[in-house]
């Protein structure tokens, strides 16, 4: 069982009498604003899981996660509250969509209520602010445009388009009901392996209703109405101020030694990203 009341005195949202749709875009639009996108752990070298009790025990610790942390703690409160939730498997694509559908990188929720189903997602990177109706169109939340179109390749699935200013293209989910523990072993390759993107390099993305900040190694961006703003975070000091200050992430458990060896890590992993792309910039 999780702890209701503690998770949604973090998310600073009254508990509901009942699960209206009023709620439920309150407890969406509180998660997306408080509750980071984020890879510390995995940098750091010590993932955790995905149950839906551990990933609760993050965001109470004052952490985020990725999706199957973010999605999976969300769905078990929304459940806990007396929603109509169902997890499905997803998958993050680009512009064409993957003819083998959605590979399990990603976990998407919908939720039924008053006769509709919408999409629900707090571990969509930066993404929507508050639940789409699962219906073909085009939505704009704040400086962002998103669109839904039913999947190609899967029947009965959904495809997500994101704003082109996103982090990423599109996300696809099929949809049959599947389990947590489903994802487990892509929770795993994501969280270890060298060739993972989680790995290779840390990320941050809080959403609020005018834009997203986003964190990805020593690079801060800030994207709203008014475009594009971009700086290097140059030193530890600053950058763990970052973390703390723009993304609420409570790195008490995170002692001098870890911080100094992680600071090391994103500055080696910055410098060579800026070394390739002058490679680039010179051919």
């Amino acid at each position: 069982m999780i702890d209701v009341d503690r998770y949604l005195a973090v998310l600073g949202v009254d508990r509901p009498a009942a699960p209206t749709a009023e709620a439920l875009w309150a407890l969406h639009r509180a998660h997306v604003e408080r509750i980071a996108y984020e890879t510390l752990d995995n940098q750091l070298e010590r993932p955790t899981g995905i149950g839906a009790e551990e990933s609760v025990g993050r965001i109470l610790r004052g952490r985020g996660g990725y999706c199957f942390h973010l999605n999976g703690a969300f769905a078990a409160l929304l459940a806990a509250l007396g929603y109509d939730v169902v997890l499905h498997r997803a998958g993050v694509q680009d512009e064409v969509e993957d003819p083998e559908g959605p590979g399990g990188d990603h976990l998407a929720l919908t939720v039924r209520l008053d006769g509709e189903r919408w999409l629900v997602d707090t571990g969509l990177a930066g993404g929507m602010y508050e639940p789409l109706p699962l219906r073909e169109g085009t939505y704009t939340q704040g400086p962002f445009t998103y669109g839904l179109t039913p999947s190609a390749v899967v029947p009965g699935g959904w495809r997500f388009l994101h704003d082109p200013r996103g982090a990423f293209t599109a996300m696809v989910f099929a949809p049959e009901p599947v389990e947590l523990s489903s994802f487990a072993a892509e929770h795993h390759r994501l969280s270890s392996s060298p060739e993972s993107g989680f790995v290779r390099v840390l990320q941050a993305q809080l959403r609020d209703a005018k834009g997203v900040d986003m964190l990805r190694g020593c690079v801060l961006r800030r994207i709203d109405a008014e475009g594009t703003h971009e700086r290097i975070i140059d030193t530890a000091a600053e950058w763990y101020a970052v973390l703390t200050d723009v993304f609420h992430l409570n790195l008490g458990d995170v002692d001098a030694s870890a911080r100094a060896r992680l600071w090391h890590r994103v500055r080696t992993e910055h410098r060579e990203w800026e070394a390739a792309r002058q490679r680039v910039a010179t051919l």
